[in-house]
């Protein structure tokens, strides 16, 4: 125990400026990266002559490899410390804004997009585990809700502001800017960030036993039914398509586009941050977190019915409920965390990590695919009946496990009776 008084015997003032700012300007960071292409996607295409599979790959790729590359992240952050794994990774990342900046053909913007995603595999993870050195057991849960908020903030600067800076540089200039904002989050961390305290040691690869032993926990499997694939299409759609969606549907130009979208990254940090607290108080009425899952889950289905009509006036207000009522999904790292032995929370968590970054990959690439069998007019638009089947299947694919939670809540009588379950 003494060791761990001295880890956190930084004053909570310097842990902010020393600890926290750095590495949550690398999460910020990661977030305008992840969205980028929502609004860029006018110029990649017209510049690049993407297809809407090619677009919808080349931006899904970024949560292909940064999915893949979780599990090995996590062992070498345990290994070798959050800060020696974030400046190596981040270092990726800065080769890759390079190298999307001056690809002239797919294939390379899809190489720089995989490293991107590679370089800042660490910085949520990485994130967490430098707090839980230096941050007081007590404060932890407000010092992550500030995380969440600057990983919004962010999302919010890749909308408005990206579409303002184009305006004046190329698209290919705007990666090399972000080439040289990773840079300063590298100087920041090795700078300003103390050496990690705690003495690493090596861990083993996890079995594939011990894996699959989690797959097969009841709770576990529970949960992502219910939430799981909501959670991928609201992941996945927000940071591409839904820009497209109201460019092509509503006709508005980038500059509006790129206003509705900054105000939907807007409505993801008001949603992260409210739906914590929603949770509490409904645990007063004996309401459980799954059930609170249930109830926002059924209201995400019917923002997206209503996008599926393509009611024109609506449109707006559409693009931001999706966003907003789209994070209670987020609510299944709770539960998880909640409802598995605590020898497995570590292993659940991971697992449900690559579930959900994984299946964003395969929304977006699926999304595009399926719009891509219609052509594009003059102005390079796709048709609304486009957006409507493309809506639909992905409203298919989560109604069974909606119906399938909803069956169980019948079954049982009332919400209010199933409090002793999940």
């Amino acid at each position: 125990m003494a060791e761990l008084s001295t880890e956190k015997s930084l004053s909570f003032t310097k842990v902010m400026l020393r600890v926290f700012l750095p590495f949550a300007f690398g999460h910020c960071t990661s977030f305008i990266f992840r969205n980028i292409n929502a609004v860029l996607s006018p110029f990649l295409i017209s510049a690049m002559a993407l297809s809407a599979g090619q677009l919808g790959i080349l931006s899904s790729a970024y949560f292909f490899s940064f999915s893949l590359a979780q599990l090995p992240v996590g062992l070498a952050l345990d290994r070798y410390g959050p800060k020696r794994v974030q400046l190596f990774l981040l270092g990726i990342a800065v080769i890759g804004a390079i190298l999307f900046g001056i690809g002239q053909n797919f294939t390379t913007l899809l190489l720089g997009r995989i490293l991107i995603g590679l370089g800042l595999a660490a910085c949520f993870m990485g994130s967490i585990k430098v707090l839980s050195f230096w941050v007081p057991d007590r404060k932890l849960p407000s010092i992550h809700g500030y995380l969440l908020a600057a990983g919004g903030l962010g999302a919010m600067l890749s909308t408005l502001p990206v579409a303002w800076l184009v305006g004046f540089v190329s698209w290919r200039t705007l990666f090399f800017v972000m080439a040289g904002v990773t840079v300063l989050v590298m100087v920041a961390i090795a700078i300003w960030v103390p050496s990690d305290p705690l003495k690493h040691k090596m861990v083993k690869w996890p079995s594939l036993s011990s894996l699959l032993e989690v797959y097969k926990n009841h709770a576990f499997r529970k949960v992502i039914s219910l939430l799981l694939v909501p959670h991928t299409v609201a992941f996945g759609l927000q940071g591409l398509w839904m820009g497209k969606w109201l460019q092509d549907v509503g006709h508005y130009d980038n500059r509006l586009t790129s206003i509705y979208l900054f105000i939907g990254m807007g409505a993801v940090v008001v949603g992260s941050l409210s739906v914590g607290a929603i949770t509490e108080w409904a645990g007063k009425f004996n309401v459980k977190p799954l059930e609170v899952g249930g109830i926002g889950i059924a209201l995400f289905l019917m923002v997206q019915v209503l996008c599926a009509f393509n009611i024109v006036p609506l449109l707006p207000a559409l693009s931001v409920g999706f966003t907003l009522i789209g994070t209670i999904a987020g609510l299944e790292y709770t539960i998880v965390a909640q409802n598995v032995t605590p020898a497995m929370t570590g292993r659940a968590a991971t697992c449900l990590n690559l579930l959900i970054l994984f299946g964003a990959f395969l929304t977006q690439t699926l999304f595009g695919v399926i719009i891509g069998f219609w052509p594009v007019d003059s102005a390079g638009h796709y048709p609304q009946i486009a957006y409507q089947v493309a809506f639909g299947i992905m409203i298919l694919f989560q109604a069974p496990g909606f119906v399938r939670w909803l069956g169980g809540v019948i079954k049982r009588g009332s919400i209010k009776s199933s409090g002793n379950e999940l």
